[in-house]
Order: structure tokens, then C-alpha cells, then sequence
């Protein structure tokens, strides 16, 4: 199976990668439609998928028999959720054998966010507490993983500010980390403003934007609480115009997220990885629209 740093190495400047995220299906009616989903986005020829851990590092096991199952039965790369939630350095060690030995080349290695109860990020007894030291033991055991790392363009939540954050960024890269994914954001001038500030701390990988549609008026509160992330104000007010509109509304966030796209791929951003929300029509719609132009 193709590990994804080859992937964005080999794309020529003609050649953008575009990239899938799922979350975890919480029961067996998710699951199928993950797999349904899946199969709906497959004729788009996407360059590899990712899978996320449920919240608190859970549903582990569930993200190896996903990631498996994507490669075997869709024979698409596809890369797995990897975080220090919970877990000592050698039971990490033990669960990331048990992903080579299951043929998976590809893992998003993360600190992950708190259980659920906690508010505060506590660090396991001999384990990590931050992705860069996981990202520094994957390679020290000389795991042969090609190895994705987070980053948010309008700093992580818990960052001081920007230029903090992206010293902390260098951090994963000097470990050993083959290409970033960014946070979502809706503001193309927050990745321009990172992608400058991280050329001159020499952070020289791919590093992709992560794009989410809104689907609806009720995203934008916990999109911007969740991710951080401001939402333009035209953004909001063109979504609010359509009121009850269902359809007018998925067609306008749609239509700006394809704008965004062509925006960031022309200013030469390596690929686009859409977080799909388990849902295959407005990713469907939106990279049809790219690929058109």
C-alpha cells in the first residue's frame, strides 16, 4: 500500500492530492453508511483516506478494522488516527506493531484531545504529553510509517499565540514528521499568513489545508469553538440569507468552499483534504467544481 509522503512527493506541479477524513461510526447503522459513503466518493479517485479516533483516544481497535477494511475492500491508502491518549510507551509501542503487522503504512500522529470528563490534557505515566514525542518514539523504534501531523492555522487552543504555536510545530517536524494537515478554517488569508510564518521557522513539508463545508446555520457557533476558527463575516451573512432553504444553503457553502479551493490550489497549496462529516454529497459537489475549472 502507498504511503501518503510518497503520494505528495511524487505529485507533479500539475497534480494536486486530494484526501478524505471520516470520524468513527457509532454503531453498526454508522458504520454502513461510512462504507456507503465510501463506495459514493470512490469514482473520485481520492489520493488516500484518513480515520479519526472517537473522542479521548477511543474506539482504537475500531479505527485499525476501518483503515484495514478501506484498503482491502476500496484498495485505497488509507491512514489512521494515532494518539497518546491513555496509553505507556510500551503499550503504544504494542499498538502501533499490531498496525504495521495489519499492513497499515500511514498514521496521523496526534497527542489527542482529553477524556471525556477532563478538561486538561494529563499525561499518562510513562507516556507522551505531546505529538512530537510520539512522533520522535515512532522513529527512534524506527517504526516504517509515512507520518501526517496536525497544525492550526489560527493556533491551537491552548497556544500562547500564533508564533509559539509554530515553534511548537517545528518541534514535530525536527522529529520526524513527513506532512502537516491543517485545522480547518474558512479564511484563506489565515493559511497564507501560516504558510509564511512556517517558511521562515524553515518548516519546509507539504502542508495541507483542511477543508469542511458548512452543511448548516447551527455549524458555525461550534465550528468556530471547536476549531478556533474565524468565520468570515460575508460567509455568515450569505449562509444566514437562505433561512430555512436547506437546499439555497448547501448550494452557497458549497459554491464558496469550491472558491476557496481553487484559491488555495492556485496559490500552490499541495492538495485538499476534506473533512466529509461522513457525508459524500457536498465533497462530491465541491471537488467536482475544482476539477472542472
Amino acid at each position: 500500500m502507498k504511503k501518503i509522503s510518497d503520494i505528495y512527493q511524487k505529485a507533479s506541479s500539475n497534480r494536486s492530492v486530494f484526501s478524505f477524513e471520516f470520524f468513527p461510526p457509532k454503531n453498526e447503522n454508522g458504520e454502513k453508511n461510512l462504507y456507503e459513503t465510501i463506495e459514493n466518493l470512490k469514482y473520485l479517485n481520492p489520493d488516500f483516506v484518513s480515520v479519526t479516533y472517537g473522542a479521548g483516544g477511543t474506539t482504537q481497535e475500531k479505527t485499525k478494522e476501518w483503515v484495514e477494511t478501506i484498503q482491502n475492500k476500496f484498495s485505497m491508502p488509507a491512514m489512521a488516527h494515532f494518539t497518546c491518549v491513555g496509553a505507556s510507551r510500551s503499550e503504544i509501542l504494542e499498538n502501533l506493531r499490531i498496525l504495521s503487522e495489519s499492513g497499515i503504512k500511514n498514521i496521523m500522529a496526534l497527542r489527542g484531545d482529553p477524556p471525556q470528563g477532563q478538561e486538561v490534557f494529563q499525561k499518562t505515566e510513562d507516556g507522551f504529553s505531546h505529538a512530537s514525542e510520539l512522533i520522535a518514539f515512532i522513529r527512534e523504534n524506527k517504526l516504517d510509517f509515512s507520518l501526517g501531523g496536525a497544525c492550526y492555522p489560527e493556533k491551537h487552543p491552548e497556544a500562547k499565540n500564533l508564533e509559539k504555536d509554530i515553534e511548537n510545530l517545528k518541534k514535530k517536524v525536527d522529529a520526524g514528521v513527513d506532512f502537516l494537515v491543517t485545522q480547518l478554517f474558512f479564511d484563506n488569508n489565515a493559511y497564507f499568513d501560516f504558510i509564511d510564518k512556517c517558511a521562515k521557522k524553515n518548516i519546509k513539508i507539504p502542508i495541507v489545508p483542511g477543508i469542511m463545508p458548512i452543511t448548516m446555520l447551527k455549524q458555525i457557533e461550534r465550528f468556530t469553538a471547536m476549531a478556533g476558527c474565524r468565520i468570515p463575516d460575508e460567509l455568515v451573512k450569505s449562509l444566514q440569507e437562505c433561512g430555512d432553504n436547506k437546499e439555497k444553503l448547501l448550494r452557497t457553502s458549497i459554491e464558496y468552499s469550491a472558491n476557496q479551493c481553487r484559491e488555495l490550489l492556485d496559490a500552490g497549496a499541495p492538495g485538499i483534504h476534506f473533512y466529509t462529516l461522513n457525508q459524500s454529497k457536498a465533497t462530491a459537489e465541491i471537488l467536482k467544481l475544482i476539477q472542472e475549472q
